[in-house]
């Protein structure tokens, strides 16, 4: 299924290919936007530099981003450059190709809940007697067993249509995608658009939409558009070795922890001193960011204020688990080493 609603890409436009074949001409790809028409990347196309070996510059099955040089509709030949894309290009059609997935992906969800008028039950059933076919009893069995196959996300109250799974996905693309991508510039941020305001963007569409689709849409792009929370962190090292000492280190910290806010907690953990850790789960990381430099900034305004100082070891940024894993081995090392100094001098008391 192409994810646009002309056939064939434009002259210059951007696009996602994916490697079909290397040959001496160039390689042949699979525009993954156009329902994989077949495109070639001439060898003169492929890299403005001395080709040494193609194999390191292209690599069949691999996604590459490149521009449209010459489109035949008529013969269907699509002749595609990838020396003449610059990596703002690479990232922009990245972008809109992983935009257009998401949205691929929601819609064959939906395609594939709505009944089909000649498809078969899904739900296994004694075979009938020789009285039962044919019976009009029997007919009215399998359609409720065909609707109960459905019943998921709302699926049994949606109206049966006809035609297979790819008829189906390419009637919401012409019904909802296309025309939505027309007003909000992609579909995907119209979906995104309508996580808040459902009502402004399906009443924009000029074609009715039943209510049993709308609502299964809406689930599907509630789960798959929704913001997941991330890990953020920042490291720091703040020592204070005037008379105020530990006081104005924690007085330092709290003024760390209340620029928190209810969309972004900031929380600070000592690892060993003067190493500490300021943490927060957020949805924006753009905001999680800004938060946690102004924690940082009052942190380092109090401690100073009071003697100290502090040092930025990590910026603000988003951590993997392995990254949380490794902090948490380094907290527990360091605390099984305070344990083994204690006892020590316990020993020696």
């Amino acid at each position: 299924m192409r994810y646009y609603e002309q056939k064939y890409p434009e002259v210059d436009e951007l696009v996602m290919v994916q490697v079909r074949q290397i040959a001496e001409m160039g390689a042949y790809v699979k525009l993954l936007e156009y329902d994989n028409t077949e495109g070639m990347i001439l060898l003169s196309e492929l890299s403005r530099r001395r080709i040494r070996s193609v194999q390191k510059l292209i690599r069949v099955g691999r996604n590459e981003v490149v521009v449209v040089l010459r489109v035949d509709k008529e013969k269907g030949y699509i002749d595609l450059s990838k020396r003449r894309v610059s990596p703002e290009d690479i990232a922009k059609c990245e972008e809109r190709y992983m935009k257009s997935k998401t949205v691929a992906s929601i819609l064959r969800h939906v395609a594939s809940k709505i009944p089909s008028s000649d498809a078969e039950p899904r739900v296994v059933e004694a075979a009938p007697t020789p009285v039962d076919v044919g019976d009009k009893d029997s007919k009215k069995a399998r359609r409720a067993a065909r609707q109960a196959a459905h019943d998921e996300d709302g699926a049994d109250d949606l109206p049966v249509a006809t035609g297979n799974e790819e008829e189906r996905l390419e009637m919401l693309y012409e019904q909802i995608a296309w025309p939505l991508g027309k007003i909000y510039g992609h579909p995907h941020d119209a979906f995104k658009l309508t996580l808040a305001e459902p009502d402004t963007v399906f009443g924009a569409l000029q074609t009715t939409i039943s209510p049993a689709i709308k609502s299964l849409l809406m689930t599907t792009i509630a789960r798959r558009l929704t913001p997941q929370p991330i890990k953020l962190r920042a490291d720091i090292e703040v020592t204070c070795y005037t008379p105020a000492g530990i006081d104005a280190i924690k007085k330092a910290l709290r003024a760390g922890e209340n620029e928190s806010t209810e969309a972004v907690p900031i929380k600070v953990k000592l690892v060993a001193p003067p190493f500490y850790v300021l943490s927060t789960n957020a949805t924006d990381k753009y905001s999680a960011v800004d938060r946690l430099e102004r924690a940082i900034e009052s942190i380092q305004s109090t401690i100073e204020d009071q003697g100290g100082s502090l040092v930025v070891k990590m910026k603000p940024k988003a951590v993997s688990e392995t990254d949380e894993h490794d902090l948490a081995q380094l907290m527990a090392k360091a605390g099984q080493e305070n344990a083994e100094v204690s006892g020590d001098e316990d020993e020696e008391e």
